[in-house]
């Protein structure tokens, strides 16, 4: 589809990562309690703005990469197969700790959501690897390929974050009151990432 090899599969990934608490996450739920649902969707528009700025800083290193050294692409896929797995065992093996405080003041969640995305330096490593796992090389298609992937990003981020909106409070909650069940569900998110890296790594 569009030159996206397994396009369920990145589709999955996406919903995976989204679901990692992060500080994308955390502006998400502080700017939620702090002025409702109107206040998370400005935020949710703000981490999207920031996700497709820096997934199209990484598109063009990764564009640049394919179309001049198609070899040392093939070698990235793989980089960025091990870095995928790398991840999942770290979630697999993290011990328990604290999230960095998220300051949100209440005015502007949008501004202030955009800048906590723009503003994280893992970001645009974890683009350049996870755009290569995703790309057919034999049926690329240019620029439609990474307009498909950024559109389909942008989107379930979009359904992804007003959902969780809508359902902030009793999410917080839940997290606060449950945080074994949370880390467990990191755990299993972290093996399903190893098994993605493993799998992309040796198609």
């Amino acid at each position: 589809m569009f030159g996206i090899s397994d396009y369920g599969a990145f589709c999955v990934a996406i919903l995976l990562f989204l679901a990692l608490p992060g500080p994308g996450t955390f502006a998400l739920l502080t700017s939620t309690g702090k002025g409702g649902f109107r206040a998370g969707a400005q935020a949710t528009f703000g981490l999207i703005v920031g996700d497709q700025v820096l997934l199209w800083m990484a598109v063009g290193g990764v564009a640049a990469l394919l179309a001049a050294h198609p070899a040392a692409f093939q070698l990235v896929q793989y980089g960025g197969a091990a870095y995928l797995g790398w991840i999942g065992l770290r979630l697999i093996f993290a011990r328990e700790g604290h999230a960095a405080p998220i300051r949100i003041e209440p005015r502007d969640y949008a501004r202030q959501a955009f800048l906590i995305t723009l503003l994280n330096p893992k970001a645009i490593v974890f683009y350049m690897a996870f755009f290569p796992l995703f790309i057919d090389p034999a049926t690329h298609r240019g620029a439609l390929t990474f307009a498909a992937m950024a559109a389909t990003i942008a989107t379930i981020t979009a359904v992804y974050c007003l959902t969780l909106c809508a359902f902030a409070q009793a999410v917080a909650q839940q997290v606060k009151a449950h945080r074994r069940l949370a880390r467990w569900l990191e755990r299993v998110a972290g093996v399903f990432l190893l098994g993605f890296g493993i799998r992309l790594g040796s198609s």
